[in-house]
């Protein structure tokens, strides 16, 4: 059966998708088959410590219903003007771009009531409604799960670099990312690898590691599936904090062993990436 043909507005806002997405030299997909496991914690320091880098970067919060990636950088008040018909993003030096439905909410505990539909045309706002410029990377951090904002995503961005999968060590965790593996298989996303999020507690006075929650379990899940093991974030007190003071930990605690495990994972994603 021939596709239905496109109307003059169709064909104009495809134009306008595609002239964005032209401008974005990588875009990174990163997702969790549940919630809980940290995987705004994690988008927002791998966009950072790509910025750190150097690299011209956008940090996209299509957490329609539950968008927090503005309270981690303490923008949550910003409010976004146009120039044109585009919205200019927040910016967060050195680099860094941010759009996310939570600066678009009449009042922080807003309810989002959405279906489908509505969701999908937000998410294609973002990408084409929004003046993100030249970038080198484009970090997406999606909400838990595999529903519609996963489904629009590969849609929109059928030539994404890939997906970053973060889980925490235990059983139940790792079950659910391999759902989200299994639907990276199945809409042909690529698999940039996995990360173990919260992989053993790091004692603030000692530094002893406690696997309060297991250890090991994302490493195996990923050698099982055949897919590149990112690494371990360990669970530090100072990553909670950063995170509800509006400062990542890869630029509030550099030193720290999670930052480090940041770094190292950015260097990974970066080789595996522009290698391609």
């Amino acid at each position: 059966m021939p596709k239905p043909m496109m109307s003059g507005e169709d064909i104009v806002r495809d134009t306008r998708l595609q002239d964005s997405l032209s401008r974005i030299g990588h875009v990174i997909i990163v997702m969790s088959g549940k919630g809980g496991v940290g995987k705004s914690t994690v988008s927002s320091n791998l966009a950072l410590a790509l910025s750190l880098k150097g690299y011209r970067t956008g940090l996209m919060d299509i957490d329609i219903t539950g968008p927090n990636i503005p309270k981690m950088f303490r923008i949550e008040d910003e409010k976004l003007y146009a120039e044109g018909d585009k919205l200019i993003p927040i910016s967060v030096p050195p680099s860094l771009s941010i759009m996310s439905m939570a600066f678009l909410l009449p009042e922080k505990d807003s309810a989002v009531m959405w279906r489908g539909p509505m969701k999908a045309s937000a998410i294609r706002q973002f990408i084409e409604d929004v003046e993100w410029g030249d970038l080198d990377y484009l970090i997406v951090d999606m909400p838990p799960g595999t529903g519609d904002e996963a489904m629009s995503i590969v849609q929109l961005i059928p030539k994404a670099d890939g997906a970053v999968i973060v889980t925490t060590p235990q059983d139940v965790a790792v079950l659910d990312s391999r759902k989200s593996i299994s639907f990276a298989t199945q809409t042909k996303l690529p698999i940039i690898g996995l990360i173990e999020n919260m992989s053993g507690f790091v004692c603030p006075h000692c530094g002893e590691v406690t696997e309060i929650f297991g250890s090991g379990g994302g490493e195996k899940a990923a050698e099982s599936l055949n897919i590149p093991f990112l690494g371990r974030v360990p669970l530090e007190p100072g990553v909670a904090v950063s995170g509800d003071s509006g400062m990542p930990v890869v630029i509030s605690e550099p030193d720290s062993r999670s930052a480090a495990a940041f770094k190292q994972i950015v260097g990974s994603i970066i080789k595996t990436v522009e290698k391609g």
